[in-house]
């Protein structure tokens, strides 16, 4: 497939959000919720511009150079795909995960300009940018789906599910087309961080630069700190189905696939 496909043209791309869209149920989460669960009454999209998109902007370089290794769950997961198979890593970051099975013909899409031109400078890949709220391609047209911390940085609850819905959207309806998704644990008490059960879920977290000559920058992230259990009722709130769920590397992970439709 082409790259200009995925400029608006290809069979993998919407043209416009259905009534029916996992978008819609989005847009309804962003009128109902405020952001944070509580942490501040701020409009949701106001506060992640704040508290992630903008700090992506602006530590993409310095993050980017700390993400290459794929982690061994989701490369499994990629590995495990039919050769031939259509897939999308929605939150792509720099596309560390767009080359690991070269079978299959996997896209990806971040929020994050500054990184998709890292992916695509590093990788050579078919990204673009994208809103994990507004996916641009087309429901029910892929046959599996990545999506590794990414959930776990939308700031209330009814967004996050309408992130796993719009995921779900877009795998096609068959028993075979699965999802992936990883979210930060609040349990980890054996990590440096020390976070656990009875601490705060919804979080900043600092992130540093350093750059010789000028003082180091702090950048404060947002995050949700799933507890043990959540991502699974947020796959079912989303109309999923939960296959599979674990915990790795801090991370409660789940493979998902469509509930009956």
């Amino acid at each position: 497939m082409a790259g200009s496909d995925l400029a608006g043209q290809g069979p993998f791309v919407r043209q416009g959000l259905s009534p029916a869209s996992p978008a819609t149920a989005a847009e309804k989460a962003t009128a109902e919720a405020t952001a944070g669960d509580g942490n501040e009454q701020r409009p949701p999209e106001a506060y992640e511009e704040a508290h992630v998109h903008s700090v992506y902007e602006a530590i993409a370089p310095h993050f980017s150079s700390t993400r290459h290794k794929p982690w061994p769950l989701v490369a499994s997961f990629l590995l495990a795909q039919r050769p031939g198979s259509i897939g999308l890593d929605v939150g792509c970051g720099n596309g560390k995960y767009l080359p690991v099975n070269p079978a299959v013909h996997l896209l990806g899409s971040d929020r994050s300009a500054a990184l998709v031109g890292l992916a695509r400078a590093e990788r050579g890949g078919e990204v673009v940018v994208a809103d994990g709220l507004l996916l641009p391609y087309r429901p029910a047209a892929v046959d599996f789906v990545i999506s590794v911390a990414v959930v776990h940085h939308l700031s209330t609850r009814p967004r996050r599910r309408s992130a796993i819905a719009a995921l779900l959207g877009c795998l096609r309806p068959n028993p075979d087309a699965r999802a992936l998704v990883y979210v930060w644990a609040l349990e980890q008490g054996a990590s440096r961080r020390g976070w656990d059960e009875g601490c705060r879920q919804d979080t900043l977290v600092p992130w540093v630069t350093r750059a010789k000559g000028t003082p180091p920058a702090t950048y404060q992230r947002y995050y949700h700190l799933y507890r043990e259990g959540e991502l699974e009722e947020d796959v079912g709130a989303a109309g999923g189905a939960v296959l599979e769920s674990g915990y790795e590397r801090d991370n409660w992970w789940v493979i998902c696939t469509r509930g009956r439709d």
